[in-house]
């Protein structure tokens, strides 16, 4: 079993097993055990002291190999981030996900109350190795249910997957992420190297980058890849939130969240210094998926099984600052368009400069790929562009990506 989290790549760890507990000690623990949350600690022997019907596929319960969630032992010295942990914990899980050929674990977030979760498409995938696999998911407070894929969207590297259960689960909150700050205190939250329940707490350190990462689309019926449709591959860019908040593998499809426990991110890579195994951990500079693109497309999943994607309608590159090797790029240079394509019909040209899409700089092709590539299809967008020295703002009205199909 090995715990997976993107870092371009993926690292392999120990993961933790579950080891089934008479009720008698889950009482006893429950007794001694409070939460907070956010303003007072409460007793939680009704929520993990009772026993559950039969035939609903709950598994296994494991307090033996971690600790209860939020343990606060001194209520008059907790602060902002076990608060924000202890609204948030109830509604992450743990991801468990088997292949013909290996397995792996991460993290997702409870949608609803009737168990959709979302997480990443690497991870129920196995990095794109499975379209079949076996799922279970455990929750914060032990439950082993089994779960299904609903759909994935290799091109954001989000899916949603569902558990069956007469539970009542606890959603995520989720925050305006638009409205972020650099600098606005957060806390991740997930099983990084099988540890379930880890919190972690640090910055935003960046806004707006764009990563490129190898693509997770499962393999289809003929054995080759699912479209994808930014024109790159296998791979795939995404724009997401730098974090240095630790992140590392098993964290992936865990939550980012603010001082209130409320989801501004979706934890999707790490990046590492390197090493000889490739297995390297976190170095503070970790990545989310924004909470208003996931919300987006997890609400599309729940509703068709699928996600749409926009198309600007053209094909573009990198602009240089200057001829000079290793000029800084300023923009995305138009190189084609399609015929009768948004951009072509917002009257952009070949040889405009796109520097801006929808009120963020873009500084080159991938970063303005991935901006399209967030949005739905049939959005409107206002990009803003070089032509002949002189800046422009068109509004567009952005096509469909299933055309390239």
């Amino acid at each position: 079993m090995s715990d997976y989290n993107r870092q371009f790549t993926f690292d392999v760890a120990q993961a933790a097993y579950p080891v089934k507990v008479k009720r008698t000690l889950r009482q006893k623990l429950a007794a001694k055990t409070t939460f907070l949350t956010g303003t007072a600690a409460l007793a939680v022997g009704a929520i993990v002291g009772g026993g559950v019907g039969a035939g609903v596929g709950i598994t296994a319960f494991n307090y033996f190999s971690q600790p209860a969630p939020v343990v606060v032992n001194n209520t008059s010295q907790v602060n902002w981030v076990t608060a924000a942990a202890s609204v948030a914990s109830p509604s992450v899980v743990t991801i468990s996900v088997a292949g013909a050929d290996g397995g792996g674990t991460g993290s997702g977030v409870f949608l609803t109350e009737d168990g959709y979760i979302l997480t990443n498409t690497h991870v129920v995938t196995l990095d794109g190795a499975t379209a079949d696999p076996t799922i279970e998911v455990k929750t914060w407070d032990g439950h082993v249910l089994d779960a299904k894929i609903i759909g994935t969207d290799p091109t954001n590297d989000l899916a949603v997957i569902k558990v069956e259960s007469p539970l009542t689960f606890t959603p995520i909150q989720f925050a305006d992420s638009s409205a972020l700050n650099v600098g606005e205190q957060v806390v991740a939250l997930g099983a990084p190297l099988g540890l379930e329940n880890t919190v972690t707490e640090g910055i935003v350190s960046a806004l707006n980058r764009t990563i490129q990462v190898a693509s997770a689309a499962a393999p289809d019926s003929s054995g080759g890849s699912l479209q994808l449709f930014n024109g790159s591959g296998n791979a795939t860019n995404l724009r997401v939130i730098q974090t240095d908040a630790a992140i590392n593998p098993g964290n992936s499809g865990g939550a980012l969240v603010n001082e209130k426990g409320q989801l501004v991110g979706i934890n999707v890579a790490i990046a590492t210094a390197g090493s000889a195994t490739g297995s390297s951990g976190s170095i503070g500079v970790g990545f989310a998926i924004p909470s208003n693109v996931a919300h987006r497309i997890a609400t599309e999943i729940m509703a068709t099984g699928k996600a749409s994607h926009a198309l600007l309608g053209a094909s573009v590159g990198d602009a240089a600052a200057s001829k000079a090797a290793g000029s800084f790029t300023v923009g995305a240079e138009v190189m084609a368009l399609t015929d009768g394509g948004a951009a072509q019909v917002a009257g952009i040209q070949v040889g405009d400069i796109i520097i801006g899409f929808n009120g963020v700089d873009i500084n080159s092709a991938k970063e303005l790929t991935a901006a399209v590539r967030q949005e739905a299809a049939g959005a409107e967008a206002e990009v803003v562009f070089i032509r002949d020295s002189k800046e422009q703002t068109v509004n567009v009205v952005l096509g469909d990506a299933t055309e390239l199909k």
